[in-house]
């Protein structure tokens, strides 16, 4: 039994979990879910998922159901090396620093506006989302100022995140590249 994907592809934590299945070239199915036609609440799915949440995972019998676990999970069974994921205490602590971050903070702040724009159809944003938004971004420019990357001074999957999670602020609020 190979690695599978349940996934939407608009989704940033199946995006970010995309990525790293290809950077640590791991063949696996993408097995696409409609969520407007609710399939991540179908009995199986929720077998495999209760949360009925997305992505979810599925390597052998081993079933996970979080973006950042799946990362953490690829980098430290598939990663040719540790620097994506670093075994070093203090190093992984910052990674996961970052990752918390982007689940705690830009996570929500995008996941509010797709929840009224996909599922209540809006046709507008309220200017706080923006400025919530705008607020984020400005906490990655401070962490960047730090290191290299948002993270360490080498990517590691806490940037594959932020960067599934920053392509999709861009249509909503424009990202200066100059910061």
């Amino acid at each position: 039994m190979g690695v599978k994907l349940y996934a939407a592809d608009f989704s940033p934590p199946v995006r970010s979990s995309m990525m790293a299945l290809d950077i640590f070239n791991v063949p696996y199915e993408k097995i696409t879910l409609d969520l407007l036609k609710m399939e991540h609440h179908n009995p199986e799915y929720i077998q495999k998922n209760p949360l009925h949440t997305i992505p979810v995972l599925e390597d052998g019998d081993l079933i996970l159901h979080d973006s950042h676990a799946i990362m953490a999970y690829l980098a430290d069974t598939y990663g040719k090396d540790e620097s994506w994921y670093p075994k070093d205490i203090k190093k992984r602590a910052l990674v996961n620093q970052k990752l918390f971050f982007t689940t705690g903070v830009i996570f929500p702040r995008l996941r509010i506006i797709t929840y009224y724009l996909l599922q209540k159809g809006r046709k507008s944003l309220e200017q706080e989302w923006l400025d919530n938004i705008e607020e984020a971004i400005g906490f990655v420019e401070q962490f960047l100022s730090r290191t290299k990357f948002i993270a360490l001074d080498h990517v590691t999957i806490a940037d594959v995140t932020l960067l599934s999670h920053l392509t999709s602020v861009e249509p909503i609020l424009p990202i200066d590249a100059k910061k």
